[in-house]
C-alpha cells in the first residue's frame, strides 16, 4: 500500500457534477484532487455528446424547473444559482459557444462534447486540480480515510472534505455502476431505489414485424399515456420501443408497470390531421391495391407505421382492412401498444432514485457524514432528456462545491 495521500478536498467521480465542483473549489483557493475509476475523465459526458451534447434548455426558468417534478424544492436553489444562461456563458468562456435549436434545446455549435471537455480539463489543470484515474472508491477505512483500489493496490486518502459525485447506475461500462449504494447504506444513509429513467420498454412483437422493422424510426408521432401526451420520435427495437418520445413518458410508464405489470401506450400516427378529415381520406375505394399501398396513399403512412398499425390490429383481435373509415381513422390516431416490461437500467439514458434529499443539508452535505457532500445523479431526482439532466448535474456540483468552501472556512 502506498503512503496516505493528503488533500484539502477529494472529489470522487470525474463527471459533470464532480468536475464542476472541482472548478468551484479551485477558484476558491482549495487544493483539489479528483478521483475516478475509469482511465479517463468524463466518459459518460462524452457519450452524451454523441447526440450533439444537449447541455441545457432555453425555456423560461419556471417551466424549466417544473421538469424535475417532486425534486423541484430541493434543486431550485442550485439551479437558481447556476442557471441555463450561466451554463451557456460558462461554455462560451471555454471557447465553446452554444446555440438554441428549433426545439429550444441548447447545444455547443460544434455539436461535440470532446472539444468542451478538453478545454475544461485544461482549465482545471491550470487551476491546480489534480486528476487521479483508475482509482475505484471502496468506502472508508477505520480512520475514516477514503479507500481506493488502484492498479498498484490499495490507496488511502485523507481529505478535509469530500464530494461524492459517482453518478447513478445507467451505462455502467462508462463508470456509473451504482456500487456506492452499499457503502452509503452501511453508514445508515437513506436512499430511494435506483431505477431506469429515460429508458426503453419491451413489447412482444411478432416475428414478422420485428424482423422487418427493427431499427426503424416512427417520426412525427404523438404518444399518450393517461392524460399525458407528447410529440416526438420513437425507434422500433428488436425487443420493444425507445427514443425521445418514449423517454418523456418513461417515469409514468415505469411506475405503472411496476404496479400493474404492463402499460398500454397509445400512438397517434397522424397527429396533424383531424380525425374527421382522415376519415374522409380513407373513404375512397381501395380497388385492387394492397392494404399497405392503400394506407400509404390515403393516410400518408410510412411502411413502419403501417406495420405497427397492422401489428396492433391483430393483437387486439381486429382486421384493419374491415374497419369502416371513421373507426380506422380513430385507430390510426390511437394505436394501442402494450409495454410488457422496463428495459434494464444498464441500457437507460439515466437513473432515478439515490440519496434522499432529507439526508442532505442546504449545502449538499450528508448530515450523518460531516464533511462529506453529494451531487449529481447520486441524488434522488430524475428529469426528461432535453438538457435537464446535465443542467442539474452541473448545478448541484457547483452547489456542493460552494458548500465545501463554507465548510472549510468554518
Amino acid at each position: 500500500m502506498r503512503d496516505v495521500l493528503q488533500t484539502q478536498a477529494a472529489i470522487v467521480g470525474a463527471g459533470p457534477a464532480g468536475l464542476m465542483a472541482a472548478e468551484v473549489l479551485a477558484r476558491g483557493g482549495v487544493r483539489v484532487t479528483v478521483f475516478d475509476a475509469m482511465p479517463s475523465a468524463g466518459r459518460k459526458f462524452l457519450m452524451a455528446g454523441r447526440g450533439g451534447l444537449n447541455l441545457t434548455h432555453s425555456e423560461p426558468l419556471p417551466q424549466f424547473l417544473a421538469r424535475y417534478g417532486a425534486a423541484v424544492p430541493y434543486l431550485k436553489p442550485a439551479i437558481d444559482a447556476f442557471t441555463p444562461e450561466a451554463l451557456r456563458k460558462w461554455a462560451d468562456d471555454l471557447g465553446q459557444p452554444t446555440f438554441v435549436g428549433s426545439s429550444g434545446r441548447v447545444f455547443p455549435k460544434v455539436l461535440k462534447a470532446s472539444p468542451l471537455l478538453r478545454a475544461w480539463l485544461k482549465r482545471l489543470d491550470a487551476l491546480g486540480v489534480t486528476l487521479e484515474l483508475r482509482h475505484r472508491w471502496m468506502g472508508w477505512d477505520h480512520d475514516d480515510r477514503l479507500k481506493f483500489w488502484t492498479p498498484d493496490g490499495e490507496r488511502m486518502v485523507a481529505a478535509d472534505a469530500t464530494i461524492m459525485a459517482l453518478g447513478g447506475a445507467s451505462w455502467p461500462r462508462l463508470g456509473s455502476d451504482g456500487a456506492w449504494v452499499e457503502q452509503l447504506a452501511s453508514r445508515g444513509i437513506a436512499m430511494s431505489l435506483l431505477r431506469p429513467a429515460n429508458c426503453a420498454f419491451t413489447v412482444a412483437w411478432s416475428g414478422i414485424f420485428r424482423d422487418r422493422f427493427e431499427g426503424q424510426p416512427l417520426k412525427n408521432v404523438a404518444l399518450s399515456f393517461g392524460p399525458h401526451t407528447v410529440r416526438g420520435e420513437v425507434l422500433i427495437t428488436r425487443d420493444g420501443i425507445e427514443g425521445g418520445g418514449i423517454y418523456a413518458l418513461s417515469a409514468m410508464l415505469r411506475e405503472h408497470i411496476n404496479v400493474a405489470g404492463n402499460a398500454v401506450l397509445h400512438i397517434n400516427l397522424r397527429p396533424d390531421v383531424p380525425t374527421d378529415q382522415l376519415a374522409v381520406r380513407l373513404n375512397v375505394p381501395r380497388g385492387k391495391q394492397s392494404m399497405s399501398n392503400w394506407l400509404r396513399k390515403a393516410a400518408g403512412l410510412a411502411p413502419v407505421a403501417i406495420g405497427l398499425l397492422q401489428e396492433a390490429a391483430i393483437a387486439s383481435g381486429q382486421q384493419s382492412g374491415t374497419m369502416p373509415p371513421p373507426a380506422l381513422a380513430g385507430f390510426i390516431q390511437s394505436v394501442p401498444i402494450t409495454l410488457t416490461d422496463i428495459a434494464p437500467i444498464a441500457r437507460a439514458i439515466s437513473s432515478a432514485g439515490g440519496i434522499v434529499f432529507s439526508e442532505l443539508d442546504g449545502d449538499y452535505m450528508i448530515r450523518r457524514l460531516p464533511g462529506v457532500f453529494a451531487a449529481g445523479e447520486m441524488l434522488d431526482w430524475e428529469a426528461p432528456t432535453g438538457g435537464y439532466l446535465l443542467q442539474a448535474s452541473f448545478a448541484t456540483g457547483a452547489a456542493a462545491g460552494r458548500g465545501v468552501l463554507k465548510w472549510l472556512r468554518h
